[in-house]
């Protein structure tokens, strides 16, 4: 066994994916959801406190690599800004590291949030005004409905679904997965819905895998929130 085998028979043993238990695995990534697992974060991915101009993101390609440990195919969804170049670079990004055919994306939209006197004293993000006052915009860009047609339509592909994500808009299609036999492993970063966590057969903390999955990087210049490393 090389050493890259080894480190992922270690992963697989350290987080019980074994497959005599959990056979034919595919990954589904909400990445909109785990691009933020990591944002409150004081400790970087080796356990050391970090300065204040630092923060942990995901690293694409160590998300690949620790995926490939247990999963024999892996499908990433995530939303882009078309007029965004940095957006678009991480698409591409994205695309080369999991595959064209296996990145799933759609335009974000942004959704208007108006502020109040103390929510406006506190956002870091850019603040804009109209006649309704001021007001922040949010994206938004689902794939709840995305992820659960691809997984019904390849149903017969798989054994075991996982899921990275701690959306409860999921918890209607485990159950349906469930009751056709498959096993659930879910992936998830903080509190999830109990309706969702009662019913999976492998719950995994993002924070337990943070060594794996994060890099550490210098916070942007500006309010905005920055894209995941490649």
């Amino acid at each position: 066994m090389d050493l890259e085998e080894l480190k992922k028979d270690q992963i697989r043993k350290n987080l019980d994916i074994l497959p005599d238990r959990y056979p034919n695995i595919i990954s589904f990534i909400d990445f909109a959801n785990v691009n933020h697992w990591f944002d409150e974060d004081d400790f970087d991915e080796s356990g050391v406190k970090m300065a204040d101009n630092e923060l942990l993101t995901i690293g694409l390609q160590k998300l690949k690599d620790f995926l490939s440990a247990f999963s024999s195919d892996d499908r990433f969804y995530y939303g882009h800004d078309p007029v965004n170049p940095g957006s678009l670079r991480f698409k591409r990004a994205a695309e080369h590291i999991f595959g064209k055919s296996r990145v799933f994306t759609k335009p974000i939209q942004q959704i208007k949030h108006y502020l109040d006197s103390e929510e406006k004293s506190e956002t870091m993000r850019k603040i804009n005004v109209d006649k309704g006052g001021n007001f922040i915009l949010i994206p938004k860009c689902n794939f709840d409905v995305e992820v659960s047609v691809d997984s019904v339509r390849l149903i017969n592909s798989y054994d075991t679904f996982c899921l990275l994500s701690s959306d409860a808009d999921f918890a209607a299609l485990i159950r349906f997965l469930k009751k056709q036999k498959k096993k659930i492993i879910l992936i998830k970063g903080g509190h999830i819905d109990a309706s969702l966590g009662e019913l999976v057969d492998n719950k995994i903390n993002a924070q337990d895998i943070k060594k794996y999955i994060a890099v550490k990087k210098q916070k942007p210049d500006s309010r905005e929130s920055g894209l995941a490393e490649s």
